[in-house]
């Protein structure tokens, strides 16, 4: 049957937002570029994917004949966003055309048959945990901006490393991502029984699912999730959110922990840094964005300098009794971080001239970056 439906103008428009990021990836499959619409009990589904990532939603309408298509996901996001008009109509005619009224606007659109769309993986109901939402959005907001780019020669740091652990009767998630520059580690506890919960020895989450991860997290106050052999699956009353595994190693993080000795010990404040290095940072190349640090006797000297434009230099006061250090790091790497810390003061430890810097803080439970050097 051809597919007639009347929707709420807002409900469609948030759905097909939501479905944006997912549809709009240019790829080899024209398809891939629409939205699936089919209709169902007193509504429709609308589903879009980019292959590693699938989402499904169900948005209330009003079903006068059922039916299914696919449509130009971007377009008619355009169409239904610059509406003005409380209600959409969507009625199908011919060849997976649709002929659109919004208002006093009538739109004809060409669509897709729903048969070539790909199939929405099958997931298995019973080992759903649920969990508060704000616990995904504290861990992505910690590592999300430390996963390395597609483009890094290592496969599997373009993911995050998700784990759980249970330590003195306390269950434990922990998120990890590194560029192989840097490293950040974010755990949580949670109140949740975790045994249903079944990772892989070696459980990789793509970059682009953990960016629909946190998406699919704001706005909702709990979610319930399930791993599986080769997917990750998030649901709610509304939505499936599905997200393909990558497979691989990822570098042995508690090894580098444990390398960086916590005795030489600095105690910064955060915001003044931060500033400091946002200034130093006008004065770097822009590929590596170099700083030179100088610390001894509770202070520290930050200093940059472009081939082009000159240098720059500043002071921070700085709680510290060791031996003298001069090291190289990238600005923007202690940047990033501090930027998702909360603590006003932050504890930076560095063995020797040529360490990495391990940095955490009272506040920021749970929470450690570690920046390595660079040769000046």
């Amino acid at each position: 049957m051809a597919l007639n439906c009347t929707i709420s103008r807002n409900y469609f428009l948030e759905a097909l937002n939501n479905l944006q990021n997912l549809t709009n990836k240019k790829g080899t499959l024209a398809i891939l570029s629409n939205v699936l619409i089919e209709s169902t009990n007193n509504g429709l589904i609308l589903t879009g994917t980019d292959l590693e990532v699938g989402l499904r939603l169900f948005v209330p309408a009003e079903i006068q004949d059922e039916g299914s298509l696919t449509l130009p996901a971007k377009k008619i996001f355009e169409i239904v966003r610059e509406s003005g008009s409380e209600t959409i109509t969507i009625e199908e005619t011919d060849n997976s055309w649709v002929i659109i009224r919004a208002g006093l606007s009538k739109y004809n659109l060409a669509g897709m048959a729903s048969d070539e769309f790909p199939e929405f993986p099958e997931y298995e109901e019973e080992s759903f945990i649920s969990f508060e939402s704000h616990i995904f959005l504290e861990l992505i907001d910690k590592i999300i901006y430390s996963i390395a780019n597609e483009q890094e020669n290592i496969y599997s740091l373009t993911a995050v490393l998700f784990e759980k652990e249970v330590r003195d009767g306390t269950s434990y998630l922990k998120m990890i991502s590194s560029d192989g520059h840097r490293l950040s580690i974010m755990e949580k506890d949670v109140a949740a029984d975790l045994d249903e919960m079944q990772l892989n020895d070696v459980t990789l989450i793509p970059k682009k699912g953990i960016q629909e991860w946190k998406k699919f997290c704001e706005g909702r106050d709990a979610l319930e999730v399930s791993f599986e052999q080769k997917q990750l699956v998030l649901r709610d009353e509304d939505a499936v959110m599905i997200i393909r595994l990558k497979h691989g190693e990822f570098p042995k993080y508690s090894a580098i922990l444990e390398a960086v000795q916590l005795e030489n010990c600095l105690e910064i404040q955060r915001i003044p840094f931060l500033e400091s290095l946002k200034r130093i940072n006008l004065f770097t190349e822009d590929l590596f964005h170099t700083i030179q640090l100088k610390i001894e006797n509770n202070l520290m000297i930050l200093s940059s300098q472009n081939a082009d434009l000159g240098n720059a230099k500043d002071e921070q006061s700085i709680s510290y009794s060791g031996e003298p250090l001069s090291l190289g790091f990238n600005c923007r790497y202690f940047i990033e971080a501090l930027q998702v810390m909360e603590s006003e003061t932050v504890e930076a430890y560095i063995n020797s001239n040529n360490s990495p810097c391990l940095m955490k803080a009272d506040d920021d439970v749970g929470f450690i970056s570690i920046i390595m050097p660079m040769q000046l």
